[in-house]
């Protein structure tokens, strides 16, 4: 099943926004009701911005209100923009020379939030090698000490149902995604210059 993007941003939106009930934003949000419930209770996701799914062409406004009037009714996502896109191909994947230098972020974000994803993995969702990743997450990489870690999604290299997938497949309980929504640079993905990399303190090797 797809879910929207920004899944707890978008429930806030849908919390603040419609008289929709937890079951109907939970179930089309892909979250659990009572995790909804701490939403709109102000105990979970705290700061997160709502991301209005309408201008975001994942839901129309018939459809909330159709909802809105059948309780029974469960939301139908209207268009996923990061699940729509060409069919996967064999062989390495092909980045434009004008994202390549992202790669590094998003690497970094990668190992960062989710590193439990192997270097294969990371290597086949946004084509680079498994020595960059090597590098970012042993701290060893020449630019380490400038790296932003920003979404790979955001950055374009690879679609949100790609990074999903991946996602999925791994034990909940070792992900350190960050809540995040839009609205700051920290919620759409992208960390503050200011903020470390690494919770250690990093340093740079020539």
């Amino acid at each position: 099943m797809e879910y929207p993007l920004m899944r707890k941003a978008t429930a806030v939106w849908l919390l603040d926004n419609t008289t929709l009930t937890f079951r109907q934003i939970a179930t089309f949000c892909g979250l659990h009701e009572l995790e909804v419930s701490g939403i709109a209770d102000g105990e979970v996701a705290g700061g997160i911005r709502g991301i209005d799914p309408i201008i975001n062409s994942q839901l129309t406004a018939e459809e909330i209100q159709k909802c809105e009037a059948n309780a029974d009714l469960d939301l139908k996502l209207y268009k996923n923009p990061a699940a729509v896109g060409e069919k996967k191909s064999r062989g390495p994947k092909y980045t434009p020379l004008s994202k390549r230098q992202d790669k590094p972020a998003a690497i970094a974000w990668l190992v960062k939030f989710h590193p439990e994803i192997s270097d294969g993995q990371i290597s086949k969702l946004i084509g680079t090698t498994k020595n960059t990743i090597k590098t970012i997450r042993e701290r060893t990489h020449w630019n380490i000490n400038n790296l932003t870690p920003i979404d790979p999604v955001i950055l374009g290299l690879c679609k949100q149902i790609e990074l999903q997938k991946i996602l999925d497949k791994l034990p909940k309980e070792k992900s350190n995604e960050p809540e995040a929504g839009m609205g700051s640079d920290t919620e759409i993905g992208v960390m503050e210059p200011s903020e470390s990399l690494f919770s250690n303190n990093s340093h740079q090797e020539n």
